[in-house]
C-alpha cells in the first residue's frame, strides 16, 4: 500500500504520466488532446508532476511558434510502475478476501 502515490490518484495526472511513459517525449497539444482536458488543466497537472520530479518540461519553437514538450523522468517511470503494481496487489488482495468470505448473510 505504501507504493500507492497520492499524487497519481488524480485521473489527469495518472493519465498524463502513463501517456508519457509510452514515449520519449510528447508535444503539449498532443498530450492535452489525449487526456481530453483544457490547456490550464494539463498545465496544472504537469506542473505538479514536474515539482515531484516525475516529468520534465522543455520549451522551444517550431518555426516562429512556441511549443512545450513533456517527458517522463526515470523517477516518474519507476513511480508509475510501483503505483500500478500496488494497485494490482490491492485489487488481488481484496478479491481474495472477498472470495474467502463467502456469501453475505441475509
Amino acid at each position: 500500500m505504501n507504493a500507492i502515490d497520492p499524487l497519481l490518484q488524480h485521473p489527469t495526472r495518472l493519465t498524463l504520466l502513463a501517456f508519457l511513459c509510452g514515449c520519449a517525449e510528447a508535444e503539449f497539444g498532443v498530450v492535452r488532446d489525449y487526456c481530453e482536458v483544457s490547456d490550464s488543466v494539463l498545465s496544472k497537472a504537469a506542473g505538479a508532476l514536474e515539482a515531484a520530479g516525475y516529468l520534465t518540461m522543455k520549451k522551444g519553437y517550431v518555426g516562429k511558434r512556441p511549443r512545450t514538450w513533456l517527458a517522463a523522468t526515470k523517477a516518474g517511470r519507476a513511480t508509475l510502475t510501483a503505483h500500478l503494481a500496488a494497485l494490482q496487489a490491492l485489487a488481488a488482495a481484496a478479491g481474495a478476501a472477498g472470495a474467502a468470505g463467502g456469501e453475505p448473510e441475509s
